[in-house]
């Protein structure tokens, strides 16, 4: 038996950084976010050779451990040894199971596409198609924020493991409750098709530490600087003025939320911006962009890019002189999902 899970990568469009605790705790947030044709995976193959092992082909790290729980936690593989802990103390019956688990994923760490959250919900997703658990979409979505966020101590906001999990095109509400709200988009088939013939996502060539860029913005928030507050309340605005936007097809508007939304988010935090990301920013708009900006916490990744469609191509030309990697995304409705495979 073998089980296989997969979870999209997002793209966030508008909201980022109102969906950390330190802010939508007092303020609320609200994030806009879509799911594209990019995934982290993971595969399951139980065994009885009396080991856990776990590997990340794409960064060549493994580990191997007598059954058990809880396992040490691991520098190279903690969101792996993270999500078997959680789910060894809470579901896992007998503590002499055991497996060999692999994962993979379509963009590197720090991309900012939400590869690590995303990776979380898939292996998660994995152990919930093996143990048949009784998890929905929310509950995945929550053990995964649980695990990285409280179990691992890591920083980062709440979006990517809902974005993973439900996927499609989604206005998400942060409260101060712990209560998130996925309101999807019933966005018309027109406005889909010219968004993605819209877009533009370049790789910068500079992966970026979030946690550092977040750990900022909290302590901002924390202190109660006014100005960098008052950003994080522009971008909010940002994330439901494009909401709007997208819903009635109004893409010049659309083009407007990237802009405002991209220069309030700079003012948040000195390091979601630097001199290098600013000057592809302004090539790009020279180039055919109408508006751009990082997705993710900022600081390096993925730019997305918006443009003309007849201007896409020459976008594209001069992306490539500059190096890097140029993709041109399709979006999905679906959100994370298992199979099981029997062999004969």
């Amino acid at each position: 038996m073998i089980i296989r899970s997969k979870a999209p990568l997002r793209l966030g469009l508008a909201g980022g950084g109102t969906d950390i605790a330190a802010y939508y705790n007092r303020y609320g947030g609200s994030v806009l976010n879509a799911t594209v044709d990019m995934y982290a995976y993971c595969t399951i193959e139980p065994h009885t050779r009396g080991a856990l092992s776990f590997t990340a082909v794409d960064t060549g790290a493994s580990e191997t451990h007598p059954p058990g729980a809880p396992l040490h936690r691991s520098t190279a593989l903690p969101l792996h040894i993270g999500v078997y802990n959680r789910i060894a103390s809470e579901y896992l019956k007998s503590p002499e199971t055991s497996f060999h688990l692999t994962t993979w994923s379509d963009a590197p760490a720090g991309s900012g596409l939400g590869s690590s959250s995303t990776l979380v919900v898939a292996i998660i997703k994995a152990f919930v198609e093996w143990l048949t658990l009784p998890l929905g979409e929310y509950d995945i979505a929550a053990l995964a924020y649980t695990v990285e966020r409280e179990d691992l101590g890591f920083a980062g906001g709440k979006q990517d493991q809902y974005a993973a999990t439900f996927g499609g095109f989604n206005f998400m509400e942060f409260h101060e409750d712990e209560r998130v709200i996925v309101n999807p988009l019933r966005l018309k088939r027109w406005i889909r098709n010219e968004l993605e013939a819209s877009l533009v996502l370049y790789y910068t060539g500079v992966s970026r530490e979030s946690a550092n860029i977040i750990k900022e913005q909290i302590e901002h928030t924390q202190k109660g600087d006014a100005g960098r507050v008052e950003s994080m309340h522009q971008v909010k605005e940002q994330a439901v003025a494009m909401k709007e936007a997208l819903l009635r097809g109004d893409f010049e508007r659309f083009s407007q939320c990237i802009l405002k939304g991209w220069e309030a988010k700079k003012q948040a935090a000195a390091s979601i911006s630097n001199d290098f990301l600013d000057g592809l920013y302004y090539y790009a708009l020279e180039h055919g962009a109408k508006s751009a900006k990082i997705s993710g916490a900022g600081g390096g990744g993925f730019m997305m890019l918006y443009c003309d469609p007849c201007r896409k191509t020459g976008l594209v030309r001069a992306l490539k002189e500059k190096g890097g990697a140029v993709l041109t995304p399709s979006f999905t409705e679906i959100g994370t999902q298992a199979w099981t495979i029997y062999k004969n």
